[in-house]
């Protein structure tokens, strides 16, 4: 099954004087906040990113969103229609660092410590390498 690449979600953003904006995603039971509108925003599109694709990898039902019309405001909040592309969300859970413990011998480790070494790039470029991987 193809995944899509777009989606549209409608969130209700909450305006209280003194407050932060509060963004509710009535269809996906999710909420974030942001200190203004482009930080609302932005916080809202990253979090229907991270839901939808823990969705996918659970391989839950995603629920179609409600029409932007029919979305139901009260006279502080303000209907946005939030989008989200999923082919750049689904490649940074792919290209997520991930931490790993070793075990070098104490004279190894104080060498590589005393020429700055890189343990990361190291371990890296030669996991690569064992792997084949350019």
């Amino acid at each position: 099954m193809k995944k899509v690449e777009r989606y549209f979600y409608p969130a209700i953003f909450t305006y209280e004087n003194g407050e932060e904006i509060s963004v509710v995603f009535p269809d996906l039971d999710c909420a974030t906040s942001g200190i203004n509108d482009d930080d609302a925003l932005l916080s809202a599109r990253e979090l229907l990113g991270i839901v939808l694709f823990g969705m996918e990898e659970d391989k839950e039902e995603i629920p179609a969103p409600t029409p932007l019309s029919q979305i139901r405001t009260e006279e502080n909040e303000r209907a946005v229609l939030i989008d989200v592309y999923m082919p750049s969300i689904r490649m940074a859970q792919v290209n997520k660092s991930v931490n790993r413990t070793v075990t070098l011998p104490a004279w190894l480790n104080s060498a590589a410590l005393e020429k700055n070494i890189n343990f990361s790039q190291v371990l890296q470029d030669a996991l690569k390498t064992q792997l084949h991987i350019n």
